[in-house]
């Protein structure tokens, strides 16, 4: 994922700076390309998201070229961890031509 900003002409005018949740600790920006980067695996189940914000300033005066963006890293489930049944493992059974809804369930 990365940042660009129109001002930068690729002559090395513009630094981008990252702040918010994580940044420096968790993520952290090229100063010159804009390209962000995560530091560490992220966890859904620590944490589900977090907000950056990121501006562009002259290289030189520190000045910001463009005002501030603010977004949402949003960190996707992949089910690293398998679901566990204590009790289980369980049976169902249902009768024939029982009604709708009509289901039994009980531990073996």
């Amino acid at each position: 994922m990365g940042l660009h900003s129109d001002v930068d002409n690729g002559e090395g005018n513009v630094k981008y700076i990252l702040s918010g949740e994580g940044a420096s600790s968790i993520f952290t920006i090229d100063e010159n390309t804009g390209d962000i980067h995560a530091t560490k695996r992220l966890d859904r189940e620590v944490q589900a998201y977090y907000t950056l914000r990121a501006q562009a300033v002259d290289s030189e005066t520190h000045r910001p070229v463009e005002p501030e963006s603010e977004f949402v890293v949003k960190v996707q489930d992949i089910n690293d961890n398998e679901p566990k049944f204590p009790n289980g493992p369980y049976t169902a059974g249902v009768s024939e031509m029982s009604p709708l809804g009509g289901t039994e369930l009980r531990s073996k």
